[in-house]
């Protein structure tokens, strides 16, 4: 594993742990707005999480890919902007 996916991993369980917490936090009536707060902490360690993975990809697969000739590189450009257009809606 990669330092982009090893710092990607590290990201979700701590995410997973946030969520876990925020579960904890619903079902004991907790204040909505600290609620919501730490579900917008959560998502935003998914978003660095996933920006880590991304980041990971491109330098090795679409890079690989890139090298070994047109087809293959433009099927990789392809995929990567097709998450980034899911990313940003």
């Amino acid at each position: 594993m990669n330092e982009g996916k090893r710092r990607a991993a590290n990201m979700l369980k701590t995410a997973r742990g946030q969520i876990d917490g925020i579960i904890k936090m619903v079902e004991e009536d907790r204040y909505c707005v600290d609620i919501s707060t730490q579900i917008l902490s959560a998502i935003g360690l998914l978003k660095k999480a996933n920006i880590n993975i991304l980041n990971s990809h491109i330098r090795s697969c679409v890079a690989t890919a890139i090298l070994q000739g047109e087809e293959q590189g433009e099927e990789k450009i392809e995929e990567i902007i097709n998450i980034i257009d899911k990313y940003i809606k």
